[in-house]
């Protein structure tokens, strides 16, 4: 907490700070993938995350200027002090500590908590289905901020869906076109193409979802459209997913009751998974991608210091 490390149950804010009650408060997820090969650690797009970080606290007008550097060297302090070797996901939060009001605008403290978090076993098809619920839009809450009370509109709508008898929501914009699923970003696979809300569909512009179409693109030769996506493409696509940093890729094999092309995990969405798995753990290809926890000298692995 703000540069300090402190036990897990001494990290805490009082009951009317403004990050309590006004949600005064933006974060990031940044997962860290353990790497046999490397024996190390490493946390992957970090840069971009943090990135993400300074423009949300520029547009939640926080007076704070955040220093990529130092908060990176606090990441990596943290998970050693932890002593953890193992897939992590770390969450920082950057908040309002305290003030009268909900105008409050500093002082601002920056947490960071870092759990474990395993990778998925294997691929499941889940049952997803359109909300009632509509996404917020960026006259009303600006959606490609990460700030904390915007989870509430895929709250209520993943609330809904669970007493729907359903496992995830796909929320619909303002203007009716697919956007997201509460924390992550939505795929289809359409005669062959695989297609994705633009990043003015009321979308946060996920970092999961950048790495999947950079993925398509090199990987694989696929060229992603992104484009508006009505709501009955949903049941005339081959495969769906989604994907974010905390759940990765995610198959749907159902939507609204209806099988999603044959009701089962898709060929593109099986290769784009295990294509993600080995890229998190270190490909070559894209060294500026991470940061390694425990390497003394990382330049000698081609990795990003």
């Amino acid at each position: 907490m703000n540069g300090q490390l402190v036990p897990y149950s001494d990290a805490k804010v009082h009951v009317l700070a403004p990050a309590i009650t006004y949600g005064a408060t933006v974060f990031e997820g940044i997962r860290g993938y353990w790497s046999d090969a490397r024996d190390d650690c490493l946390m992957f797009r970090v840069e971009d995350h943090l990135e993400r970080l300074a423009f949300s606290i520029k547009v939640m007008r926080f007076h704070f200027d955040l220093d990529p550097v130092e908060v990176t060297r606090w990441m990596l302090e943290l998970i050693q002090a932890n002593e953890q070797k193992d897939n992590l996901h770390l969450r920082l939060l950057v908040y309002v500590s305290e003030g009268p009001n909900m105008m409050t605008q500093s002082p601002i403290s920056l947490a960071i908590a870092s759990l474990s978090r395993p990778s998925k076993k294997s691929l499941v098809g889940i049952r997803g289905c359109v909300s009632n619920w509509r996404r917020i839009s960026d006259d009303a809450m600006p959606p490609r901020v990460k700030c904390a009370s915007n989870y509430q509109n895929g709250r209520l709508a993943s609330l809904q869906a669970q007493a729907d008898k359903y496992d995830i929501p796909i929320l619909l914009s303002k203007s009716g076109h697919v956007a997201e699923a509460p924390g992550s970003c939505i795929f289809m696979v359409r005669k062959g193409r695989l297609c994705t809300p633009s990043v003015s569909s009321d979308i946060l512009e996920g970092i999961t979802r950048d790495t999947v179409i950079d993925i398509a693109n090199r990987r694989m030769g696929l060229v992603v459209d992104e484009r508006d996506i009505d709501r009955t493409e949903l049941y005339l696509a081959d495969e769906i997913f989604v994907c974010g940093t905390a759940s990765e890729i995610v198959p749907i094999t159902s939507m609204d009751g209806l099988p999603v092309g044959r009701g089962e995990v898709g060929a593109i969405t099986k290769q784009l998974a295990s294509l993600y798995e080995t890229t998190v753990r270190g490909d070559a290809d894209r060294p500026d991608w991470f940061t390694p926890v425990y390497c003394k000298q990382p330049k000698d692995f081609g990795l990003a210091t």
